[in-house]
């Protein structure tokens, strides 16, 4: 059962590893942004990544990107991004990485945060009429879900073959937050897991898969275990984001792992009884009042939870 855990691409050097294997990380996923892709071969670059993160004892396993807008929006220039995903994809299969985390969301939505959580805490926070007192507003004409539906569709028939080509695991993350409506004029179109069926269906390969954000399916309103059941039993889990949350799907905050509406024990049972072995990792750890403190000591509570909770399950 192996813990995984996201790191910049500039803060990939010894001091972060050296930290992360200490606090008993197996994998590191690594976050790069789409400009890093204008030049047009990163292989050499991939390869020293996965070499350095191995000198470490650890693997490098994941790729964490975002989807250009020209592809989510099927904007001009849409075809010249899908050639850039592929150029990626084959990328990753050359250098050994065998995954690929992204979302087909053109934007993340919050409200103010809540500042008084434990110790002072700020928890990540939405109240959906909040945000519907001034509706944000990302597009001039609204973009419909049969519209999205077809963008998402075009991207999969293009890349998922390059994917099956290469060895690489696409894994899709849920709309955040996942209210299946347009936000900012643009339709949200995986937001709940009848919407996930539907983008399996587009494209059956195993490479079509899903980031397992419990934070993401709590705040569908989904029952965490039955939703890890019905997702790991038709074999579309690639891996896991396991965090949790407080409050209603339109009114959440985003607490400490151990301090949500979520048994995350009873989570870990049904991630044992489907048979899944990770990785698992931690997602959107609140903000220390101490800011500095925020990436070290989050990933450390998180990765140090995850470990006990699998100890206590698996073993």
């Amino acid at each position: 059962m192996v813990i995984q855990d996201q790191i910049p691409l500039a803060q990939v050097d010894d001091e972060h590893l050296s930290f992360f294997k200490a606090i008993g990380v197996d994998y590191v996923t690594v976050h790069v942004p789409l400009e890093f892709w204008e030049e047009e071969d990163r292989t050499e670059e991939f390869v020293r990544l996965r070499k350095l993160v191995e000198s470490h004892g650890m693997k490098l396993n994941n790729l964490a990107t975002k989807c250009w807008n020209e592809i989510i929006l099927g904007l001009p220039g849409r075809d010249e991004k899908i050639e850039t995903w592929c150029r990626i994809l084959r990328t990753l299969g050359r250098a050994g990485v065998p995954t690929l985390g992204y979302d087909f969301m053109v934007r993340y939505f919050r409200t103010a945060p809540v500042l008084a959580g434990r110790g002072g805490a700020k928890y990540s926070t939405l109240d959906y009429e909040v945000l519907m007192q001034d509706p944000p507003r990302i597009v001039d004409e609204v973009v419909a879900e049969p519209q999205m539906v077809e963008h998402l569709q075009y991207f999969l028939e293009r890349v998922i073959p390059v994917a099956e080509e290469t060895g690489v695991l696409m894994a899709l993350h849920p709309d955040d937050p996942p209210i299946p409506e347009p936000l900012g004029g643009v339709a949200r179109i995986v937001s709940t897991l009848d919407q996930y069926e539907r983008i399996f269906e587009m494209q059956s390969s195993r490479c079509n898969a899903m980031l397992f954000c419990q934070g993401c399916v709590a705040e569908m309103g989904e029952n965490v275990p039955a939703a890890i059941q019905r997702m790991g039993n038709a074999g579309r889990i690639a891996y896991v984001h396991f965090r949790n949350i407080r409050g209603i799907p339109k009114q959440f905050e985003e607490v400490f792992v151990d301090e949500g509406d979520q048994d995350m024990f009873e989570a870990m049972q049904a991630y044992r009884d489907i048979g899944f072995n990770g990785p698992f990792m931690m997602d959107h750890t609140p903000g220390f009042p101490n800011p500095e403190m925020t990436f070290w000591a989050g990933k450390a509570y998180a990765v140090g939870y995850i470990r006990a909770m699998i100890q206590a399950v698996y073993r």
